[in-house]
């Protein structure tokens, strides 16, 4: 096609859109380009992003400039320690003028130096706070104050030089704290932190020291201490300022702590009714401090004290308040109320914590301090109740010598019996009561409950000793409390119920050891309570009855006058009896515990009958007929292999008993059991290897009876024990067993050796010294000769053992 053709041809095809679609595809176009010159700037954000930390920028090539060093304090730091160190420095040096140039000057001269210096020096701060120099102010304010006691000590050496020097520091202190408080209080004065707690630190002296100058003795001195500390208390509540609070509640509880200890010891050491009055006056001004801090933080009114700080307050004026009556009590009363009494107020402070009528927190510390109280009494009956407790375990080495000749001498044959320890019962049964009253709410109440129920077995146990009851009332109450606990560990099982009983329990058993009557009677009667109360109890109560009617076995062999070894025959009958049961009673929780107290006693009536070997062999036979019983159940099955090995145990006793020293009557028994069983257990399982079907049964005779051979002189043993090893070694090959025939084998060829030991050293005597080395080296040639024969043969050795059984 010429190009005058296609050229119209083409203009003719070509397809111009209309103006409004083009228009569209435009601006389709144009909104793509803008979307992907977005795209296009954000990768290059991220990739500027990613390579700023490497993109480092030129350096200078010139000099580098020096870079100035960095201080190492600042500025206020600098000021600061500057003021200080000047106001030190002109303290030393007004200090050294007072001691050293002040005798140089007259009276006038010594007031114009005083008075200038210490006005010019409390003035100054003011002008300095004009120009909003505070640091500056604050240092000389500081040396101002510092002068104001230079002043006071000049005056007193020049001026006031017969007066006495606590008088004049009560005065001094007191005139010393209110000017520091009225020149902090002056309108611009009050910017500065120094002259208030230096006034408050000032405080703290006038008191003691006037109460000295007064000679007020050590309860004046005392109450000084303590209207001290209640004023700083009242500081603490009351500012506004923190700085002036912390100060203040550090002198309440310095100041404090020395008043209450002093008050503390006054009422200790006092001498009468009258003394202890004045010292609880003192501990009840404690006290009662206390409590007004606790109550003005409970309330919420000031943030000091906080809440942990208010129940501390509380709990301390309690426990001030009952020590404060308590010892008033105790110095009108004989000693052994003393505790008592301390209990009474204790378990007063509970008749004002009803809600609402404290704050919680004040309610909660007098809570606490009650507590604290009782918690003290309880710890107090502690040495009493485990002397009545403890005491009776050293009858188990003096047991039937003779009837005591009280409760309390029972207890009490090794040990010390406590002073004033009268009340104690009634210490024990007060505290009961008010765990049972006091405690309302409903998750504590139970476990209440049974702590009360606690103590008031204690208050049992202790009322025969404490009294001097008779031993045998003592028996009969013990006994009492004993039934009385088991029946609560029965009613409400747990721990708690359960750990007294036995205690309880032991302790009675061990104090009826005082006569023999006693003590039967007892551990039947011990035995049966626990026996009784195994329908409920079962997993303790009846290990523990089983337990006790072992011990009234060997008390009954005793009282009999039976030897030991007989009398294992009859403590033998309380494993049968727990074997029975435990079979009743089989898939419960005594299960397992009741097993295990058999077998204790079996182990008990095997070491009572060690002393006779005939008894033995029939204690032993008997263990191991109870143990076969055992074992009949399908859960108890291992249970067979202790049987057999007491029957073994029994042979050998036997046979010791018959003075038999032939080793075989010892073996065998064990031997042919062993095989049986082997036997059976190839039966069942014939992958079981004939090592551990038969190896044990074979080496328990074969090995013991080579020993005995290889020092036997006669023939006989040896022929024998040498047939029997052909006959295993033929038995092994005929049944392809590998333990018969290698056992068989190797005692074999060690007995043959040990009957031709005697004719090969003969042998060799015989022969010239020059044959055994000449057939040791022919020997070696022969082998090594055919040295890959001898390896094939081995070989095959090791595959034809290894294809037996």
């Amino acid at each position: 096609m010429s190009r005058r053709v296609t050229r119209p041809t083409l203009q003719g095809m070509t397809h111009t859109p209309p103006p409004a679609e083009e228009l569209r595809l435009l601006d389709a176009e144009l909104w793509q380009l803008d979307a992907r010159r977005a795209q296009l700037l954000a990768r290059r954000a991220w990739l500027v992003a990613a390579l700023q930390p490497k993109w480092q920028a030129p350096q200078p090539t010139g000099p580098t400039p020096a870079t100035p060093p960095r201080p190492e304090a600042s500025a206020p730091s600098v000021q600061n320690v500057l003021l200080l160190l000047g106001g030190v420095l002109l303290t030393v040096a007004a200090m050294v003028f007072t001691l050293v140039s002040w005798g140089h000057l007259g009276i006038t001269g010594r007031a114009l130096v005083l008075g200038a210096v210490t006005a010019a020096t409390l003035t100054a701060p003011l002008a300095l706070l004009k120009r909003g120099l505070r640091s500056t102010a604050e240092s000389v304010a500081g040396l101002g104050l510092a002068l104001t006691v230079l002043d006071a000590v000049a005056l007193h050496g020049a001026v006031f030089p017969e007066s006495a020097g606590a008088p004049y520091t009560a005065v001094a202190s007191a005139l010393l704290a209110g000017l520091w408080a009225a020149y902090g209080l002056l309108p611009r004065v009050s910017e500065l932190r120094l002259p208030r707690p230096f006034a408050l630190v000032a405080a703290q002296l006038p008191l003691f020291f006037w109460a000295i100058a007064a000679d007020a003795g050590s309860y004046g001195l005392t109450a000084a201490l303590l209207v001290t500390a209640g004023l700083d208390t009242l500081v603490a509540l009351r500012m506004t300022s923190r700085s002036l609070r912390v100060l203040a509640a550090i002198g309440a509880y310095g100041v404090g702590a020395c008043g209450v200890l002093a008050a503390g010891w006054l009422t200790w050491t006092a001498s009468g009714p009258s003394a202890a009055a004045r010292a609880a006056a003192l501990l009840l001004l404690a006290s009662a401090i206390a409590l007004a801090a606790a109550w003005r933080g409970g309330r919420g009114a000031t943030r000091v004290p906080g809440e942990e700080q208010s129940l501390g307050l509380a709990l301390t004026a309690g426990l001030l308040a009952v020590a404060a009556l308590g010892g008033v009590g105790r110095s009108a009363l004989p000693e052994v109320w003393t505790v008592p009494v301390h209990l009474a107020l204790g378990i007063a402070l509970l008749a004002v914590l009803r809600p609402g009528r404290l704050p919680e927190t004040v309610r909660r510390g007098l809570l606490w301090a009650s507590g604290s109280v009782q918690a003290l009494s309880l710890l107090w009956t502690l040495p009493v109740v485990g002397v009545v407790v403890l005491g009776p375990l050293s009858w188990a080495s003096q047991a039937w010598t003779g009837t005591p000749p009280d409760a309390r001498a029972a207890v009490t044959s090794h040990l010390t019996w406590p002073p004033y320890a009268e009340t104690v019962p009634l210490v024990l049964a007060v505290l009961a009561g008010v765990l049972a009253l006091a405690v309302r709410d409903t998750t504590w109440r139970p476990r209440a409950l049974t702590t009360a129920l606690g103590l008031v077995w204690g208050a049992l146990l202790t009322v025969p000793a404490v009294l001097e009851l008779p031993y045998a009332a003592g028996l009969l109450i013990q006994g009492a409390a004993t039934a009385g606990a088991l029946a609560l560990a029965v009613l409400r099982p747990g721990p708690a119920a359960v750990v007294p009983v036995l205690v309880a329990s032991a302790s009675l058993a061990f104090l009826s050891l005082a006569t023999e009557t006693a003590t039967l009677t007892t551990l039947c009667v011990l035995g049966v309570l626990f026996a009784a109360a195994s329908w409920r109890a079962a997993p303790v109560t009846a290990p523990t009855a089983l337990g006790y009617a072992t011990a009234l076995a060997c008390a009954t062999g005793a009282a009999a006058d039976w030897s030991a070894p007989h009398t294992a025959l009859l403590v033998l009958t309380v494993p049968a009896v727990a074997a029975l049961l435990a079979w009743r009673l089989d898939g419960t929780p005594a299960t397992l515990p009741i097993e295990l107290t058999g077998a204790a006693t079996a182990l008990v009536a095997v070491a009572l009958a060690a002393t006779d070997l005939p008894l033995l062999a029939t204690v032993l036979a008997l263990c191991a007929v109870i143990a076969a019983g055992t074992a009949i159940r399908a859960d108890r099955r291992p249970v067979g292999y202790a049987a057999v090995a007491l029957f073994v145990l029994a042979t050998w006793a036997r046979l010791a008993a018959w003075e038999v020293d032939t080793p075989e009557a010892y073996t065998v028994p064990v031997t042919i059991p062993a095989l049986l069983v082997g036997h059976l257990r190839r039966r069942h399982a014939p992958q079981t290897s004939s090592w551990t079907a038969y190896g044990p049964g074979l080496a328990a005779t074969l090995l013991p009876s080579l020993v005995t051979a290889w020092g036997d002189s006669d023939w006989t043993r040896p022929l024998l024990l040498g047939l029997a090893a052909l006959s295993l070694t033929l038995l092994g090959g005929s049944y392809s067993l590998q333990a018969p025939m290698v056992l068989g084998g190797s005692v074999l060829t060690l007995d043959a050796l040990h009957e031709l030991a005697p004719y090969i050293v003969q042998l060799t005597d015989a022969l010239p010294r020059w044959v055994p080395p000449a057939l040791a080296g022919l020997l070696l040639l022969a082998l090594g000769a055919t040295y890959e024969r001898r390896i094939r043969d081995v070989r095959r050795m090791r595959d034809f053992l290894g294809s037996l059984h």
